[in-house]
């Protein structure tokens, strides 16, 4: 498939800049992919739409403060980069002007934090070892900034509001925005009708928001995101599948982990890894039932995801109504529920 046929055009102002003031009140829009039919709701309706007998997966995988703006030690010359993956004191980050760091280059963040660079990989990538005294990410929580994406230029002034109310696992370079629309009013709601809802885990890097270049799309290289599911959520999800209940996924790093783990095991079970799992039309799912999910970027792998879970044509059809209806877009944006009811 070509990248072209994911494409559409987007008024800017539809870019969502900030979130709406109270998390539900964003608007749903609903798509009953085996009719085409849509509905236009608010996500406190989501709920309406929900049976006793569904499960709910979350990704609660935590954003942390991971963009950090600094001077190279031996020249002074500025320095922006992007925490992708923390393992001790040892990061793996995405640079701008990468070429100008060198194995060996120092990057002075605060009298708090530095970084020296211990090995470059390729698309701008290089590995830290960071320098600090004390908690390394109570004084990244200091030093560092929200990575919101570049087309939202408002600044954020409540880190809180790019995180889910139920993320608790840190280690996030991007939000798993679906998430954001959920209030714990909400969820308490949810759990007072008998849903259950289930937490797995997937840290969001490149692979997640990585713009696609190759123009025949099964030449895009998705980049590795670590995950993990334990042992109850995986039992609790064999049963449902058992039982023929639906599994609801909220967000595409959801889907990702659990066609992840059920194209590798075909079951659900407890483990940890690193996937790379590129969804796109004709992937047949085998996990999920429905998706929660935003409006993404055009030409995204996402937007090739919720294709590949409805058809192409459903999609930037709802995608053509929703910029209609003048939905907003993207992290800050409103919501599509993608029902097979």
């Amino acid at each position: 498939m070509k990248l072209s046929e994911f494409d559409f055009d987007l008024p800017e102002e539809l870019i969502a800049q900030h979130p709406v003031d109270k998390r539900d009140e964003s608007r749903l829009l609903v798509l009953h992919k085996n009719t085409g039919e849509i509905e236009h709701k608010h996500f406190f309706d989501i709920i309406d739409y929900l049976k006793p007998t569904d499960v709910l997966v979350r990704n609660n995988s935590k954003v942390i403060p991971a963009r950090l703006y600094g001077v190279k030690k031996d020249t002074g010359a500025k320095v922006e980069v992007l925490i992708l993956k923390i393992q001790d004191d040892i990061c793996e980050c995405l640079c701008g002007n990468a070429k100008a760091i060198k194995v060996n280059t120092t990057i002075i963040f605060s009298d708090k934090l530095s970084a020296t660079c211990i090995e470059r990989k390729d698309e701008g990538i290089r590995v830290f070892k960071m320098n600090y005294e004390g908690i390394f990410l109570e004084i990244l929580n200091e030093v560092g900034m929200m990575p919101t994406p570049p087309y939202i230029h408002e600044k954020l002034t409540d880190k809180d509001r790019y995180n889910n109310v139920y993320a608790s696992i840190n280690g996030s370079a991007a939000c798993p925005t679906a998430g954001l629309h959920f209030s714990d009013e909400l969820i308490e709601k949810i759990k007072e009708k008998g849903i259950e809802i289930l937490d797995i885990t997937l840290h969001v890097g490149l692979g997640t928001f990585k713009p696609v270049k190759e123009d025949d799309i099964e030449n895009h290289h998705m980049h590795y995101e670590f995950y993990t599911m334990d042992e109850y959520t995986a039992e609790r999800l064999n049963l449902a599948k058992k039982e023929n209940r639906r599994i609801i996924a909220i967000g595409t790093t959801t889907t990702r982990t659990l066609e992840t783990i059920m194209s590798k095991y075909n079951e659900f079970r407890p483990c940890s890894g690193e996937t790379n799992i590129f969804i796109y039309p004709p992937y047949e799912f085998k996990a999920i039932d429905c998706q929660i999910t935003n409006f993404h970027l055009p030409k995204s792998t996402l937007i090739m995801m919720i294709s590949a879970f409805s058809s192409k044509e459903m999609i930037l059809n709802a995608y053509n109504v929703a910029i209609k209806e003048k939905y907003r877009f993207f992290s800050f944006g409103d919501s599509m529920f993608i029902t097979n009811e």
